[in-house]
């Protein structure tokens, strides 16, 4: 591929691909063509890329790619770009046609007056799923125009969380019999079923102390330190002793208490 915005860029308005589509060329320049043909958007198509997966050297192709150039399926030159904060700037171009094109076409291509057609938009997901309740519950088949139409209100749904599950259950439980308008049944639970939006979730971030780690809500982390490490208050004694050490420290206290008791009194 090449970088970005270069490469091939098919011609607008092609025929339908068949077998036929290169015959009237000489055989290298017709699987030339094929290979061009078959080739994604902004593929790499200079003579050297070309080079390293053709069986042809740099100089055959570059007499290839002129002849489909005379031929009418192919068209160098340079395109300008404008976008915000970038300006306007200038790019290299190969255009492609599987259909040949005469050079009154190319002249006019080139001005601007044969325009590329916009990308199909794909469906969204409202809209998918409004075209497939027919064929699950046929008495809500829907037109196109109708699934256009109230696509938006089912996207606050699943903007709101409602899975497909549920919106299949909302829009078609208890139905009523006949069902005359199913646009505006289906327009009608859209509106009055609404989940209610989601409640705030509770940030999933705890701050710490950058000083001993000790973990806190940041109220009592000011400038993400604890009040301690501050020197606000002093940090709690450790109260946690070893086992043993609890230990000999009763035995002691044990033995103390002993000996006083046996120790003998004075009147």
């Amino acid at each position: 591929m090449a970088n970005p915005g270069y490469g091939k860029r098919s011609a607008p308005d092609q025929l339908q691909r068949t077998k036929h589509d290169f015959t009237h060329l000489p055989p290298r320049e017709a699987a030339i063509a094929a290979y061009l043909d078959r080739l994604p958007e902004g593929a790499d198509i200079s003579v050297k890329t070309l080079a390293k997966t053709l069986p042809y050297g740099q100089c055959a192709l570059r007499t290839a790619l002129n002849r489909l150039q005379n031929a009418g399926h192919l068209r160098r030159g340079r395109e300008r770009l404008e976008s915000e904060g970038a300006g306007t700037r200038w790019i290299t171009r190969s255009w492609f046609s599987r259909t040949a094109r005469d050079d009154a076409w190319w002249a006019s291509f080139a001005r601007g007056d044969v325009t590329e057609p916009a990308p199909k938009p794909t469906r969204s997901r409202a809209h998918i799923l409004l075209a497939a309740l027919g064929r699950k519950t046929p008495a809500l088949s829907l037109s196109a125009a109708d699934c256009a139409d109230l696509a938006p209100l089912l996207t606050e749904w699943f903007a709101r969380g409602a899975t497909d599950e549920a919106v299949v259950r909302a829009l078609t439980d208890g139905l009523p019999n006949p069902i005359h308008h199913p646009a505006a049944l289906l327009r009608r639970r859209l509106t009055d079923k609404l989940p209610p939006e989601p409640a705030p979730t509770r940030p999933r971030r705890t701050l710490e102390c950058a000083s001993c780690g000790l973990p806190g809500p940041p109220e009592a982390l000011p400038g993400g330190m604890c009040r301690a490490c501050r020197g606000d208050r002093p940090h709690p004694p450790n109260a946690s002793l070893p086992a043993r050490s609890v230990q000999a420290h009763a035995q002691q206290i044990r033995a103390a208490m002993s000996a006083r008791r046996h120790a003998p009194t004075h009147g």
